[in-house]
């Protein structure tokens, strides 16, 4: 009786000196200005979207009799056993911290590998979890950024990249899985990006690959006895792209995926002595995105991007040979452990994501996940369609379009516009329980385009919007705002544009030259500013983004950021603004959001801001992720009307 009491007296004291009142569905970790109380009508109706579940495939036990997948039961994604197609998920992992791992090879005690960092700080740090003792054996400083980049095929050394040498330059170690301390330098980067692809069958060699963009890559060949290295040339001219490389089951032969003599990422294969090219896949005209080898058959399959949506191979006396498997995005593919089958994540348009295997003798497809939609009817579920649109320089840009069912002429619909990140990336059609909660329950048409600069479609494509170039992607939103104008059951004179970290870039670029046609934009963790961006973006990465945006230390490229960045065109937003960002963000830091802010809010207008104490760039756990999809639905519900 007293606390209840206490409560009443604390709640009108806080009403009674102007604070906003608090939303119950609110985490603690959150801070929120501006941002009404959510109705519960709105948080009761997106639950069940909210609870969409999905499963990632993270590899094949040692015997072959099970599988690693990564869903979420509480706050964030863990790893499970899966003994059986649709059998239970045993739990493995119980942290509070989302859990990313594989299984170690050969492991006979399931032991795994885990990656996991704190409050998205991206920090990762790599340890080896033995399930029957729970004991964790951590590898790695607990302060740099680590990720595991190979794992030998008897799982006794990994590879190990670490910036924990000086933050910025990301060096290879080797160390011995089971072991903490065991860490050792292979190969020290020298103001350079590298990363390791795989190891020969006896370690003696180690393929490795220098990244300077999506555009420019340098393979290499490391013998780890005497750290002396032999670059893979190019047979086609510089720069060149190359995407993954395996060794043979032999290890005298390298299967990559290069660039050097199409608009694609094409497979071949290197004579590991010789270096000669023999080029697989010359009627395919799509990259190449995944390559698998089965160490005991020297099998070989591969996945391709064929616009958005993926097609799996298996070669056969070097000829492709196309796999049955159903539309969707293919992801992680890997042979189990006799080589008899393919285990990998599907991605379908219109189901979450589920963890398959394809046993090669017969084509069998196997679903082993059964992933629960909130019990939502799945026949509701709205699948995109594909369409191209013309703009400014008469480029066909394509994009999905997801159209509520009674979209028509007498009916006009919202429209919300969902720009990727990157800007290297491509949307891809996946099923999110929030693209359908906005078609079926907000009444909005989805349209996601892949603007120039994003990638799936050619290298010359990809190029488009880099430098001097940026903005002529927003200019691709220009251009989509006029389609939409021709479309008879949209409502031009109702759209908002939505998007992440790039993507926010875009939102926020779009509102600085088209206020005018949009009403409403939703900035996640996006960058306000290139020159400051840039500037104080993790070392690790400073590099890697002036080769794609363009070095600000240049004073001509620092001239045309300050011209170019929303920060200093905030006075020409004149639409309604959500900004969300995770305060612990490496890439894009939080600062971003500060500031656009500040300027937009100085020019009079309000600005719903949504910040997270616990989150990075993204905004991981459900708790949180949940109430910010709360506070967006009732952002696009008051701005673009019913």
């Amino acid at each position: 009786m007293l606390h209840a009491l206490a409560t009443i007296v604390l709640l009108s004291v806080v009403r009674a000196a102007g604070a906003e009142e608090i939303d119950p569905i609110k985490p603690p970790a959150i801070a929120t200005q501006s941002v009404p109380i959510v109705p519960e009508t709105i948080a009761d109706r997106l639950r069940q979207f909210q609870n969409v579940r999905t499963a990632v495939f993270h590899g094949w036990a040692p015997d072959g009799k099970g599988l690693l997948i990564a869903t979420r039961f509480g706050n964030t994604m863990q790893l499970h056993r899966v003994y059986e197609p649709g059998g239970r998920r045993e739990q493995v992992t119980f942290f509070d911290e989302p859990a990313n791992g594989h299984t170690l090879r050969a492991a006979t005690d399931g032991a795994l590998l885990v990656s996991m960092s704190e409050g998205g700080s991206e920090r990762d740090q790599v340890s080896c979890l033995e399930p029957r003792t729970g004991r964790v054996t951590r590898l790695t400083d607990g302060r740099s950024r680590n990720q595991v980049q190979a794992v030998s095929r008897d799982g006794t050394k990994i590879v190990i990249a670490s910036n924990e040498r000086n933050g910025r330059d990301t060096d290879l170690f080797t160390a011995n899985p089971r072991l903490a301390g065991s860490m050792r330098p292979l190969y020290r980067a020298r103001g350079e990006f590298w990363n390791a692809q795989d190891w020969s069958a006896d370690t003696s060699h180690l393929l490795m690959s220098r990244y300077v963009s999506i555009n420019e890559s340098y393979p290499a060949i490391l013998d780890t006895a005497n750290g002396q290295t032999v670059a893979i040339p190019s047979p086609g001219p510089s720069p060149t792209a190359f995407g993954p490389m395996r060794y043979s089951a032999d290890s005298k032969s390298i299967y990559l995926s290069s660039d050097a003599r199409s608009e694609f990422l094409q497979l071949a294969r290197v004579d590991a002595e010789t270096l000669k090219y023999t080029w697989l896949t010359d009627g395919i005209h799509w990259d190449v995105e995944e390559i698998a080898v089965d160490p005991r058959s020297g099998r070989v399959a591969f996945t391709v991007n064929e616009d958005g949506l993926s097609t799996l191979y298996l070669l056969e006396n070097d000829q492709p040979k196309r796999l049955p498997v159903e539309p969707g995005i293919i992801t992680g593919i890997e042979f189990s452990p006799d080589g008899g089958k393919l285990g990998f994540t599907l991605a379908r348009p219109e189901a979450p994501s589920d963890v398959f295997s394809l046993t090669l003798a017969d084509g069998q497809l196997t679903r082993w996940t059964f992933s629960e939609v909130g019990g939502l009817d799945p026949s509701t579920f709205v699948a995109p369609q594909t369409i191209h649109y013309k703009s400014f320089d008469s480029r066909q840009i394509p994009a999905y379009v997801y159209k509520p069912r009674d979209a028509s002429p007498q009916h006009p619909v919202a429209v919300l516009i969902n720009i990727h990140g990157g800007p290297e990336g491509q949307f891809r059609p996946t099923f999110t329980g929030m693209e359908q909660f906005f078609v079926n329950e907000l009444g909005l048409a989805v349209i996601a385009p892949n603007v120039r600069g994003s990638s799936g479609y050619g290298k010359t494509y990809l190029k488009l919007d880099n430098a001097e170039l940026r903005e002529d992607s927003v200019r691709d939103i220009g251009a989509l705002l006029d389609w939409i104008a021709t479309q008879p059951e949209l409502d031009a004179k109702r759209v908002a544009v939505y998007g992440g970290s790039y993507g926010g870039y875009m939102v926020l670029a779009s509102l600085t030259h088209y206020s005018d046609r949009i009403r409403a934009g939703v900035d996640i963790v996006g960058v306000a500013s290139f020159n400051t961006m840039l500037k104080t973006t993790s070392a690790y990465r400073q590099d890697l983004r002036r080769a794609e945006y363009g070095d600000e230390r240049d004073p001509r490229m620092r001239a045309f950021f300050t011209r170019i960045d929303p920060l200093n065109n905030a006075q020409k937003i004149h639409s309604a603004l959500l900004v969300a960002h995770g305060r612990n963000d490496p890439r894009v830091p939080f600062t971003e959001a500060q500031q656009i802010v500040a300027k937009v809010r100085a020019n009079g207008k309000t600005v719903w801001t949504i910040y997270a104490n616990n989150e990075g760039h993204g905004f991981q756990k459900k708790a949180n992720r949940d109430y910010l999809n709360a506070a967006i639905a009732l952002f696009l519900k008051q701005n673009l009307g019913p």
